[in-house]
């Protein structure tokens, strides 16, 4: 069974082939011969990764939600946030949580040149040192689609990208966070990677609620299943 990390990249390849736009070949093989990308780690915990932050509405909601149940989690950070709210990103990491980049502006790079990449990701890169001198190590291009000018600036920023195994479909209109659980528990494993969003700056206004009431849940999930919460870094990828 494909999971739905799988099935929509794959379904971005053949959108990108159609238009013309060059992708690794061997990227279509990605899930089968390297899980490694969609994140699955240690059989003994799961890595819990938020997008599109930060955000000084929800972020603070989501760090305090995170510290009351004692987990840690990876937070995907977009340059042009971090840019209005770069206090915010010093205390992601302050509160003993790991930041890798997700560009500088979210954009299907499918629609964009080997240029425009380049460019956006060393301004990423770049935003998120000015703000916090760390560097990244991961990097998760918006909306899962990797081309191949993602896979060369990767390479020679040093950085490693990770997508994910389940998401919670948090950004959508109608998500609640029953609905959120639901999917979560769609593709829930051991060493699995989970995505949802703690900034609803390319989602639905206030869909980070949704998010926000499902953490306690979330905990209950991997707490029950004798997993633990674990930063990509410590997930063993």
């Amino acid at each position: 069974m494909r999971t739905t990390t799988a099935v929509a990249t794959i379904a971005g390849i053949k959108l990108a082939l159609h238009a013309g736009s060059s992708l690794a070949h061997s990227w279509m093989l990605a899930p089968v011969t390297a899980p490694w990308i969609l994140g699955t780690g240690s059989p003994e915990s799961v890595a819990l990764t938020f997008d599109d932050g930060p955000d000084p509405i929800s972020t603070p909601l989501i760090l305090d939600a995170l510290e009351a149940n004692g987990v840690r989690a990876t937070f995907f950070l977009l340059g042009e946030m971090i840019d209005r709210q770069p206090q915010l990103a010093r205390e992601i990491i302050q509160r003993g949580h790991e930041i890798g980049t997700h560009g500088y502006w979210h954009k299907n790079h499918l629609a964009c040149s080997s240029r425009s990449l380049r460019y956006d990701l060393a301004r990423a890169i770049e935003a998120t040192h000015r703000a916090t001198g760390h560097q990244p190590t991961w990097y998760r291009p918006p909306y899962g689609i990797v081309t191949r000018a993602d896979l060369v600036n990767v390479h020679s920023h040093g950085l490693r990208i990770v997508l994910w195994g389940t998401w919670g479909r948090d950004w959508r209109r109608r998500a609640t966070s029953v609905s959120v659980m639901a999917d979560i528990r769609a593709r829930f494993r051991p060493g699995v990677t989970i995505l949802l969003h703690d900034s609803d700056c390319t989602s639905y206004p206030g869909s980070f609620q949704s998010t926000l009431k499902a953490i306690p849940p979330l905990v209950d999930l991997v707490n029950s299943s004798q997993l633990h919460f674990s930063v990509l870094s410590d997930h063993g990828i």
